[in-house]
């Protein structure tokens, strides 16, 4: 880590050159944080990674939630439910709930799996930049924080009027989200870009002569 790089807040330059691992650098003129610096950066986001594909492929495979009413029973599974808000003619609804909290962090995981295998090889390739560019303008779009918080706040008003049995699929798909929101936070922009530049500056023909 050899470059300078400038504050979001205040736009000053700052060397951040000396980090060790671990620390974190902020900016000496309006406090706001920086970088911080792992050795391992790319490893624990490849495992966070993983390990958040798995928890989702296990959370669209099993009940999400079962309700119990005056005899009547209703199961509800993840990946059933865009399609229940359509056919109730809540279509945009459905479209966002599929993007938001099914399709766009499947695609956010398989670009992070996509640009930290080549970094932990070492080996350039030539979607890095742009999927990595892709990544953090779509990190914003991914929202299963809100949903999980979501589903938990209507669960304290449903049962109240209903028996509510929270099924495999609820508790994968938490721990997807810890594993995505871990993935996420791990991956510092800075540091990723350096290890970016790096790799392409050694495969450069400069680099080669």
């Amino acid at each position: 880590m050899t470059n300078l790089i400038a504050c979001h807040g205040c736009d000053l330059l700052v060397d951040v050159a000396d980090l060790q691992h671990g620390e974190r650098a902020y900016c000496p003129r309006c406090g706001h944080f920086l970088t911080r610096y792992r050795h391992d950066m790319m490893n624990r986001v490849l495992a966070f990674s993983i390990a958040a594909i798995i928890l989702m492929l296990v959370s669209l495979s099993y009940p999400f939630l079962s309700f119990a009413s005056s005899g009547l029973e209703s199961v509800m599974t993840l990946r059933a439910a865009p399609g229940a808000l359509w056919d109730y003619g809540m279509h945009a609804l459905a479209l966002m709930v599929a993007a938001f909290i099914l399709l766009i962090p499947a695609f956010i995981l398989l670009l992070l799996v996509a640009i930290s295998v080549p970094m932990l090889m070492g080996v350039p390739a030539p979607w890095l930049s742009a999927s990595t560019r892709l990544l953090f303008e779509l990190e914003t779009w991914a929202m299963v924080e809100v949903f999980i918080i979501g589903v938990i706040v209507s669960l304290v008003k449903i049962a109240a009027m209903a028996t509510v049995v929270l099924g495999i699929s609820f508790w994968a798909y938490a721990a997807f989200t810890i594993c995505f929101t871990l993935a996420m936070t791990t991956l510092d922009r800075y540091q990723c870009w350096e290890m970016i530049e790096a790799l392409e500056n050694a495969q450069s023909p400069e680099a080669a002569r």
